[in-house]
């Protein structure tokens, strides 16, 4: 279960990603383009799929809770692997329907910043997100 969920966040935030810099794509077509290229369970999918319509739906109050829990930092000067980690982290915490536990969301989420982000984003996501559950 935990590897299908991790991988479903890696396709997620590798769309969330390429969104960045294609925003007119939506997620649906973000996430086909990737289909067509990697082989995975239906329900790494579909899992992918409910985390990137949960952040779409929910953007801007995901936003505004990772920009409220960082003290010194504005999204814009964030770098986007760790944000878009943390906007894929915030949704599940705070909006999504199935209730994963705490400290499950945010392990996995340094872990995926471990792989994909910076030397300094695993502490970076951890402690901004710790302030995310606080709110």
């Amino acid at each position: 279960m935990s590897s299908t969920r991790r991988l479903s966040r890696e396709l997620a935030l590798q769309v969330l990603f390429q969104q960045e810099f294609a925003p007119k794509q939506g997620v649906e077509t973000g996430l086909a383009t990737f289909r067509k290229s990697f082989d995975a369970a239906d329900e790494v999918w579909s899992y992918a799929l409910q985390l990137l319509k949960g952040v779409e739906s929910h953007y801007v109050a995901i936003n505004s809770l990772i920009q409220k829990s960082s003290a010194h930092w504005k999204l814009q000067r964030m770098a986007l692997v760790d944000l878009n980690i943390m906007r894929i982290a915030t949704f599940e915490l705070k909006f999504a329907a199935e209730k994963v536990p705490h400290p499950v969301v945010i392990n996995e989420a340094i872990e995926i910043s471990k792989k994909y982000g910076t030397v300094d984003s695993a502490a970076f996501v951890n402690g901004i997100l710790d302030q995310v559950v606080k709110q």
